[in-house]
């Protein structure tokens, strides 16, 4: 029987960067996740420098070897839309591939791994977990995304009953015919709205690959829209005409949105697995680390006592964090004010700046995560 402080279930970057944070408090974590990196992860790809310094990144060695796109500028708009572009004087985003990203992280959190390995058995004897009939553990840390096999054992019902974001994606090279067609800078990320302002779509060039997605809420007409928008980016010029046409995609919960239960006796949740992701643009990844990070120094606290009232202070400190209600969305507003909106947010220089831009996807108004 394999034995360890604490088992990640999941290698993304929640789950590595809790157990490279649970390591540094001198615990032996294990990692398994039922992929083998690196791994294709669908994923717009890209962290603010509030990530880059959270996680204390390297940036020099880091894109020795990977991408890392500086970027310094948006395109901004509505489906169909006037467009406005937004320049900063310095990088406010780094484009990133997130096969690059998440197995760089994974090496870098010094857990031990099992990799190709899924969670097929999950029991509970004391204060312990049998995980497989092969791993002993006082601890289970559930970091597997929308569909974590820890969430629905703490009684998440995973599918179309919770109330999901839904996106199609895909991020290819271009071959030197596709490159010479598309005039997306790799600094200037393009973000398309939908008018209803329930999702957009996007348009990320990463040196050579090109990412192009749409995420809205809920999942009925996301295959309608998406052809909709490839056929808006090809009418403006933004895409080559021969992009490949199987998209892939993925479902996360937003925060204040999610109402799973987020920690039981020697188990919580961090990352998508929690629902976590930002309610405006959708963003995963900085409340991924986040939560990984507040996880990792709740469970230092607690000495190894790892029952569900010494574990509370996670749920507390996420929060203080992010709130407990997700900020008023589209959802929210009358059906005929929405355009109005979108049409005011969007055609709007300052508003595309402070509220789209500032507010809702660089979260410049948010202080770096405390992680005493």
């Amino acid at each position: 029987m394999d034995t360890c402080d604490a088992l990640v279930v999941g290698g993304g970057p929640a789950g590595s960067s809790c157990a490279w944070k649970l390591r540094q408090h001198g615990l032996a974590v294990t990692i398994l996740d039922k992929a083998r990196f690196p791994r294709d992860k669908v994923c717009a790809g890209w962290i603010t420098p509030a990530v880059v310094q959270t996680l204390q990144l390297d940036t020099a060695a880091y894109a020795s070897a990977r991408v890392l796109q500086p970027i310094t500028a948006f395109r901004t708009g509505l489906i169909h839309g006037g467009e406005l572009e937004t320049r900063y004087p310095s990088a406010v985003s780094f484009g990133i591939r997130r096969c690059e990203f998440d197995h760089y992280l994974l090496q870098r959190s010094g857990a031990r791994t099992r990799l190709g390995e899924g969670l097929k058995s999950l029991q509970r004897r004391g204060r312990l977990w049998i995980v497989n009939d092969a791993i002993e553990t006082p601890l289970l840390v559930g970091a597997g995304g929308h569909f974590c096999p820890v969430a629905r054992s703490l009684g998440a019902k995973l599918g179309a009953s919770e109330a999901a974001v839904t996106a199609k994606e895909i991020e290819f090279e271009m071959d030197a015919q596709q490159l010479a067609a598309c005039p997306v800078r790799a600094d200037t990320p393009e973000l398309y709205f939908c008018r209803d302002l329930n999702g957009y779509g996007w348009c990320l060039r990463k040196g050579n690959y090109l990412n192009i997605g749409l995420g809205r809420a809920g999942h009925e007409g996301l295959a309608e829209q998406l052809r909709d928008f490839c056929d808006f980016l090809r009418q403006r010029g933004r895409i080559p005409g021969n992009i490949p046409e199987r998209f892939h995609g993925h479902a996360y919960l937003l925060r204040g949105i999610s109402r799973r239960t987020l920690l039981a006796d020697g188990v919580l949740l961090i990352g998508d697995a929690a629902g976590l992701a930002y309610p405006q643009s959708g963003e995963g990844i900085r409340p991924a680390v986040e939560s990984g990070l507040i996880a990792a120094a709740i469970v230092a606290a607690a000495g190894g006592d790892y029952c569900e009232q010494r574990l509370q202070g996670y749920r507390e400190r996420l929060n203080a964090r992010f709130g407990t209600d997700a900020s008023p969305g589209a959802d929210r507003v009358p059906g005929f004010l929405r355009k109005r909106l979108a049409q005011a947010l969007m055609g709007n220089r300052w508003a595309t700046r402070r509220v789209v831009l500032e507010r809702w996807f660089l979260r410049a108004q948010q202080p770096l995560l405390d992680q005493a």
